[in-house]
């Protein structure tokens, strides 16, 4: 039997609350239908200071747990540790989020056999939420499709279906309001099945407890935390790139029949700066793997990388850079370029040695990848060393997959 668990965090909602919980209870004939015959409901009072918790204690059918304050996540998870259901779901107090749609997210959850189904609220249907949080909503899933590879329209939305085995996966989470957009991200990089299914959006009851400023900062955070946790390449390699542009960028502004030196320097130092960023990110790519016993690159919206990393040719792009570097200085002294008389006597030997120590940066990095790239592998080598097994196709290399016993998979093309 099939047992969902719903779990609602309540902070001076005495306006709403009981609405809410009675049409929470009026779903279960309809979650019965799609298979869902266990059924309970949590209210965690999240240290109210009003009527909150007696509403709630009017009603038989609810538990209620009152805890200090501790926050929306935080609430949550109180709710979560106490829940018996195999699926785990919460929504707001406040009657934004239409507690009639638990019937289709679960059934979603059940035929797709969803780790978790995301009630969205930018997919389409009806939505009353105000236009600044609605510009921002779409701004936050904007930048963890593009930080995770994985396409996702509502990031933050706070009614959610979860299998409770996924939980271990998703934690640590915060206490705050960036509670939902932290397990977003979370679930993308533990590789989870996620599924978005619309919902309807309502006005609330009372006054919004989020801040935009404030809880849109910590939003941000969150996201773009949660990458650099898995996937830091994603925004080391993004900011590198933007930086590679706008100097080649300031490279052709500055160009021409009279050269401007000072800014070609500049442009100059912002492309060394990019590549600089770049390979530190995939540095970091190998060391959080490490942990994650698993491989983090992957190519874009899931797709499989068809092309071996770019760190792969740091080693003779990092030579090339050299040879650029001294090339330059020794034409420039034979050009006489550096005399204290020429146009920009200081010009060649700078940009000679951001050259030669962009270089030598690469090779580093190349040589630092490779160690890390073995490490990371050494055990299920070790393992088909010692079984017998096929060795790995020339420039692939074996990882552990998440949830199976010395399972392995490609190092490059693997998604997270």
């Amino acid at each position: 039997m099939t047992t969902l668990s719903i779990v609602i965090p309540a902070y001076n909602e005495e306006r709403g609350i009981a609405e809410i919980i009675e049409r929470v209870l009026a779903v279960r004939p309809a979650l019965a239908k799609v298979g869902v015959e266990g059924f309970e409901l949590i209210v965690v009072d999240d240290g109210s200071h009003d009527h909150t918790a007696a509403i709630v204690r009017r009603y038989a059918d609810v538990r209620l747990i009152s805890q200090p304050n501790k926050g929306y996540g935080g609430a949550l998870k109180t709710g979560f540790r106490e829940a018996r259901g195999d699926l785990l779901a919460f929504l707001d107090a406040d009657g934004t989020y239409p507690p009639e749609a638990y019937p289709d997210l679960c059934r979603v959850a059940l035929e797709q056999n969803a780790d978790i189904v995301v009630g969205s609220r930018m997919t389409g249907k009806k939505s009353e939420m105000p236009l600044t949080r609605r510009v921002g909503n779409t701004f936050f899933a904007a930048l963890l499709s593009v930080l995770s590879s994985t396409r996702v329209s509502d990031s933050a939305s706070g009614m959610r279906v979860i299998r409770r085995a996924a939980m271990d996966h998703l934690y640590p989470l915060p206490d705050g309001l960036n509670f939902t957009p932290a397990m977003s991200a979370r679930a993308i990089f533990e590789n989870m099945k996620i599924v978005e299914a619309p919902i309807e959006y309502s006005e609330r009851v009372g006054r919004s407890k989020l801040s935009v400023i404030k809880d849109g900062l910590r939003f941000l955070r969150s996201i773009v935390w949660t990458v650099v946790t898995y996937n830091p390449v994603r925004l080391f390699g993004l900011v590198g790139f933007g930086l590679i542009a706008l100097g080649l960028l300031v490279a052709l502004i500055a160009a021409g029949t009279s050269p401007e030196f000072p800014r070609l320097f500049a442009a100059l130092v912002l492309v060394v700066a990019g590549i600089n960023l770049f390979s530190i990110g995939t540095l970091f790519n190998y060391i959080v793997s490490l942990f994650h016993h698993r491989h983090i690159r992957q190519g874009l919206f899931g797709r499989p990388m068809l092309y071996k990393p770019l760190e792969r040719h740091f080693g003779w792009l990092g030579t090339l850079a050299i040879v650029i570097g001294l090339a330059v200085y020794f034409f420039a002294v034979i050009q006489n370029w550096t005399a204290p008389t020429s146009p920009a006597p200081w010009f060649a030997p700078a940009a000679s040695a951001l050259l030669v120590l962009t270089g030598m940066q690469l090779i580093a990095s190349w040589l630092l990848s490779r160690v890390l790239s073995d490490l990371i592998t050494r055990d299920v080598k070790a393992q088909q060393d010692l079984n017998g097994e096929p060795q790995p196709a020339t420039g692939k290399a074996m990882l552990y997959t998440p949830g199976l016993e010395r399972a392995a998979m490609p190092l490059e093309g693997s998604k997270t």
